[in-house]
């Protein structure tokens, strides 16, 4: 029997817990649920690490002392043997298939504060919610953009002197990251990274390895220069800067010659003598900025990263707007597509890898698809290959997955240099062993030629992708757009390689541009996501407590403004992340969470069977599905209108069930509904549901 009711008010999650803190831990700790209950977001990042130990502790034993082993939790030792209890959950997949069914959790560390929050964040997420994707574990760029990584050092941001307080030896930022995947997994989490095929785009490794970018050379409103191998010149001038102000570090010798440098020396190595050692951060900013300076003299800069269609054709905005004045007198500008389609963007902080020849030496910015830069591809295969071997990454986000820029297509033939995120998805499955790691594409599904040339799921399928963000979260519950592209999605997971996700909320969307998509029918985006087991799911961190923002609310409310690290300007965020205050949703969601306790593992893997599915007019806004084997034993129906109560309606006969069977309600969004449904010899009649209500019914 339960041994706690569920407040409706923010403040009453919060009294609760400070009055009934022992019988909800003991809930957890006990192993009566894979949470703790009313738990709020805020409340679990801000327990000590005392109290968080004491809590993993109990549930996990001695398992707790081998996912803190020195020998374990050194990232840069890769001799030992991880036992089975720190293990992935994946690990003996056959390959990244299990994506399919995963209910992630999306987690951008600025808003938590620390890797080691992460663990006290998963306290609240119940098992089935399994998979957490962490957005990006890098020190940032120039614009402090999680995704414009200026080095493959992890960001000190995420460090947390509370943990090395407790734990002395876990006193980097690495072994930190390293001991909290280890507690992930053995709380039966698997864990993904991003991986991003750009840099910030004067990241110390464009500088470092300019031969892996694109460059070109500006005076004033004009791009002078553009030719393909125009990171020689920059070689050149990185050279003389070397040559003027000696190294970064005191008694460290240069080499005799640019050709040593750049082609014998690896990168670590043309790092420190660049910029200067790893500890030192903001001595490597002041030589990185030195650097900077110097090659604007000559008006050299990496190309600015594209999006959509037709991706290449560059020219400098004139308008007096484009244009920066930084602190250093320096003025930049901004770039635009010289022949711009719906959805062209250049994004002046970002700088892709060059991964393929030009053409012409690009007199006209064309890509020779047929020339792959074998050494690019090489470099960022490995890097992405040795992060997942240090910490333990099951799977990546391919970020920007939507790019593919061969204006025919998707090739006739598909070969190892077709796309950069496949080749870093099969080089860590076939080369490094981890035939289970999985990839999860960031695409939208978009119409053919929109965001991608030709069709996106060609794409997807052609760069080896197991799962797909897709766009539910950009619409409102119940609207027709929303059912089609429900109908849509469905339609794709049964007919296509990569699956669409059921997408509630994003971890770098959640901004105010997207307030209007969570007035109301929350409860119900998180109810289907969990309960389409032939769907996987994303749920960005905060969604759970998310305020409903009829205006604007301040940028400290949006999880995705911690993304960028600006003090200035609209994108500004000043002191920590809000989290909501929404009570009323947290109570429902608490209620799910709890079920889905009670019988997920019933369900799970189970293929759906629609009995009423998503209407392609997009006019119906009833649902149902059951489990489409012989042995059905739930039926899931939701209201997707989120205005109106609905009108009576039937169900059909469920395959495999008998008319006398009852089907009793098990549960409801509403706390309310019919408790069991009639069958009037043609069909399961219902009398009426609320607005946006989810119910389960038990068949028998």
């Amino acid at each position: 029997m339960q041994r706690f009711t569920i407040p409706t008010v923010h403040q009453q999650f919060h009294d609760q817990w400070q009055s009934e803190k022992t019988d909800l831990l003991a809930a957890y700790q006990e192993g009566e649920t894979s949470f703790i209950p009313n738990l709020l977001p805020e409340t679990a990042v801000n327990l000590t690490a005392a109290e968080t130990l004491s809590i993993l502790n109990s549930r996990l034993g001695e398992t707790l002392g081998v996912a803190f082993d020195p020998q374990y939790s050194n990232p840069e030792d890769l001799s030992a043997t991880l036992p089975a209890a720190i293990r992935s959950p994946v690990v003996d997949q056959p390959d990244g298939s299990w994506l399919k069914q995963a209910n992630m959790v999306g987690l951008n560390v600025r808003t938590v504060q620390s890797f080691w929050n992460i663990v006290k964040y998963a306290l609240t997420l119940p098992a089935a919610q399994d998979a957490i994707h962490i957005l990006p574990i890098w020190e940032a760029g120039v614009v402090g953009s999680l995704y414009g990584m200026s080095s493959w050092q992890l960001n000190n941001e995420f460090y947390s002197a509370e943990l090395a307080e407790i734990k002395p030896h876990l006193n980097t930022t690495g072994k930190q990251l390293k001991a909290v995947i280890n507690i992930l997994h053995a709380l039966g989490k698997t864990v993904g990274m991003d991986v991003i095929p750009h840099t910030d785009r004067y990241s110390q490794i464009v500088l470092a390895s300019p031969q892996l970018f694109e460059w070109l050379q500006r005076q004033d409103t004009l791009i002078v220069n553009q030719r393909a191998d125009l990171h020689e010149a920059v070689q050149d001038q990185i050279w003389a800067f070397l040559q003027k102000n000696g190294s970064a570090v005191a008694g460290e010798e240069l080499p005799v010659s640019a050709e040593i440098f750049f082609n014998d020396l690896d990168e670590s190595r043309r790092i420190l003598l660049l910029f200067g050692t790893t500890e030192d951060k903001s001595g490597r900013d002041g030589r990185r900025n030195q650097l900077i300076q110097h090659l604007y003299l000559y008006g050299y800069e990496p190309v600015p990263g594209t999006m959509a269609p037709p991706f290449r054709g560059l020219e400098v905005n004139k308008h007096p707007k484009a244009k920066t004045v930084d602190s250093n007198g320096m003025v930049w500008r901004d770039y635009l597509i010289t022949q711009p389609q719906s959805m062209s963007r250049v994004f002046g902080p970002l700088s892709r890898y060059k991964l393929y020849d030009r053409l012409d030496d690009n007199r006209d910015w064309a890509v020779d698809f047929a020339a792959p830069r074998q050494n690019v591809w090489q470099y960022v295969c490995e890097n992405y290959a040795d992060v997942q071997q240090k910490y333990g990454f099951d799977f990546m986000r391919g970020d920007m997955a939507h790019v593919q820029m061969r204006p025919d297509g998707v090739p006739s033939e598909i070969d190892d240099y077709y796309d950069i995120l496949a080749a870093v998805k099969n080089y860590i499955r076939q080369e490094k062993g981890a035939r289970y790691f999985g990839y999860f594409a960031e695409t939208f599904i978009a119409p053919r030629d929109i965001m991608t040339y030709g069709e996106e799921f060609d794409h997807l399928e052609a760069a080896d992708a197991d799962t797909t963000l897709g766009d539910l979260q950009s619409v409102p519950v119940g609207t027709p757009v929303f059912v089609q592209r429900l109908r849509q999605y469905d339609d794709l997971a049964a007919t296509r390689s990569c699956t669409p996700s059921f997408t509630v909320m994003t971890a770098d969307k959640d901004d105010p541009r997207f307030d209007e998509f969570y007035l109301d029918g929350n409860e119900a985006r998180l109810f289907m996501a969990l309960f389409l087991t032939d769907m996987p799911s994303y749920m960005g961190l905060g969604f759970e407590v998310r305020d409903a923002h009829y205006e604007p609310a301040p940028n400290e409310h949006y999880s995705k403004l911690y993304v960028f690290q600006q003090s200035e300007g609209p994108q500004a965020t000043h002191g920590d992340y809000v989290w909501g205050r929404n009570g009323h949703l947290f109570h429902t969601i608490m209620r799910l969470r709890l079920y889905l306790d009670s019988m997920f593992a019933q369900i799970k893997g189970r293929p759906c069977r629609w009995l009423l599915p998503p209407d392609a007019l997009g006019e119906r806004k009833e649902i149902a599905w059951t489990q489409g084997d012989d042995h059905p034993t739930h039926l899931f129906v939701v209201n997707l209108n989120t205005k109106a109560t609905s009108g009576k309606f039937g169900i059909p006969l469920i395959p495999n069930v008998t008319t006398d069977v009852p089907l009793t309600l098990d549960f409801s969004t509403a706390d309310s509904g019919e408790e069991q449904l009639v069958y009037n010899g043609r069909h399961y009649q219902v009398q009426q549901m609320l607005p946006g209500e989810g119910r389960v019914y038990r068949i028998g």
